[in-house]
């Protein structure tokens, strides 16, 4: 009597791939599809000649790229700094900090844009503090409707992004290599600089990478801020889709940020996979 025969491993892979397909695949085919089909019916690559053409368009990737990449520099500084102090200098709350940030990570980015109106709004606490100390109409904290508002926001928000891995990679560094730096007269900044950034660099590598992936598709944080005149390319697929229907245009402007974002996700993978991360 033979046995009863084993399905062939490909039978396995056939549910996730149909599912996968029918959630993901088939709606970005549906985007590809729809951004070479004009109004005027047909296939053609018109939209893309219109899109690349129009200055709204080179505006929003131009503001995209340097707030993903500000966001992403002020990310790095501040959190290789926050990294430092939790890690190495001792200090009541240390443990809660490091298992707020933990925290952090699961917070809405928009709960972070909304405090920061509480905080620095037109009507926020820091101008009602001015206006009643010095009696004034007006407070002098208008900054976050602008785009060094948004760059506020995004830090505030990605920074635990690149803390995260940071302490993970300062947790393997041997606390006797920075004692006998310290033995042999070695000043804090040269510890840093010479023993610990050289650990540092694939967290900050794949942690940089991963916020860089991320602000390039933030919607929620330049959403909330209202700030005028800063359209980033999320900004101008809802503008394009829903204010203006022109979905032909909208489809054009989501297929060039998946491209850029699945390039940079992929480097944020190699990355990862080189730190170990």
């Amino acid at each position: 009597m033979k046995g009863p025969r084993s399905v062939p491993r490909w039978v396995w892979a056939v549910p996730p791939v149909a599912v996968l397909s029918l959630v993901f695949l088939y709606p970005l085919g549906l985007v590809v599809q729809q951004s070479v089909s004009p109004d005027e019916g047909g296939t053609s690559f018109a939209p893309y000649a219109e899109v690349f053409a129009s200055e709204a368009f080179r505006e929003a990737l131009s503001t995209t790229v340097w707030l993903a990449a500000g966001s992403t520099i002020g990310c790095l500084v501040l959190g290789f700094a926050l990294a430092l102090v939790i890690a190495f200098v001792p200090f009541p709350g240390g443990k809660a900090v490091s298992k707020f940030i933990d925290v952090f990570l699961s917070f809405p980015s928009f709960l972070i844009t909304l405090a920061l109106l509480f905080v620095y709004g037109t009507v926020g606490m820091a101008n009602g503090v001015w206006t009643d100390l010095t009696g004034a109409a007006d407070g002098p904290f208008h900054f976050l409707t602008t785009p060094w508002g948004v760059l506020l926001a995004e830090i505030t928000y990605f920074t635990p992004f690149v803390v995260r891995p940071l302490l993970a990679a300062f947790s393997q560094i041997d606390t006797a290599q920075l004692e006998v730096a310290s033995s042999l007269g070695a000043k804090p900044a040269r510890i840093v600089r010479q023993v610990i950034l050289p650990e540092a660099l694939p967290a900050l590598a794949a942690g940089g990478s991963l916020v860089l992936v991320m602000c390039l598709n933030e919607f929620g944080i330049v959403l909330f801020t209202g700030a005028k005149g800063v359209t980033t390319l999320p900004m101008l697929v809802y503008s394009k889709a829903i204010l203006e229907s022109d979905y032909p245009a909208a489809c054009v402007v989501a297929v060039v940020n998946i491209a850029i974002s699945v390039g940079l996700y992929s480097l944020y993978r190699v990355v990862s996979r080189r730190a170990g991360a």
